[in-house]
């Protein structure tokens, strides 16, 4: 299961590159750019995650293979694109969705195995999740997809949630794992789909 979960952690750094490859794409930015907010946007979460747990050192410091995939996913997609056609911004959320599914149950797991309380467990699944992508679209002077109407960071809660009481439930770890991605997934596929929102808070001028 640790292999799946390196394997599942390696596949999410490079989704996530790709996201942050075409996202510097759209601000055409030169190729030291684009490595720049693929690594950022593949290993922000994570980093933020390993520091508030103490979890040193970090993933990507200690195994330098992360470093690879993610500039390596990055480089392959100035490829692609350059060689076939420019990815619309459906494209660019579909990728997006698939890390977020990745890296959330990713993040709670990791806390859950530093023994910290299912609450602490939500929120490091919700950040690895989240943080690299917030990074990504700061820098590149976007929105942050988590602030905008359509669910997001409830759909990594969603997921976190499951993978918690699956875990609970004793039921087999590639279960838990793949039922909690996939909750994710769809969760931010149909929001995607149907622009599913949650209830927004409007201030009323009484003057």
């Amino acid at each position: 299961m640790d292999r799946l979960f390196y394997l599942a952690d390696l596949f999410g750094v490079a989704v996530f590159a790709i996201t942050g490859a075409l996202m510097a794409g759209r601000k055409s930015m030169d190729l030291f750019g684009v490595l720049v907010i693929a690594i950022v946007t593949a290993l922000g979460g994570g980093t933020l995650r390993d520091l508030i747990l103490d979890n040193h050192p970090v993933s990507w410091i200690r195994n330098d293979t992360y470093i690879w995939v993610a500039s390596l996913a990055a480089v392959g997609t100035v490829l692609w694109v350059r060689m076939t056609q420019p990815i619309h911004e459906r494209g660019l959320l579909i990728a997006d969705a698939f890390g977020l599914a990745v890296f959330t149950v990713i993040g709670t797991e990791v806390a859950l195995q530093h023994n910290m309380p299912h609450s602490t467990a939500l929120i490091m699944g919700v950040m690895t999740g989240v943080a690299g992508g917030v990074m990504r679209d700061v820098i590149c002077n976007e929105i942050p997809l988590i602030f905008q109407k359509e669910i997001y960071a409830t759909a990594c809660l969603l997921g976190s949630l499951v993978f918690i009481g699956m875990r609970e439930l004793g039921t087999p770890h590639w279960l838990d794992t793949g039922v909690a991605m996939l909750c994710v997934l769809l969760a931010r596929l149909a929001a995607i789909r149907w622009h599913l929102a949650l209830p927004r808070f409007h201030l009323l001028n009484r003057d």
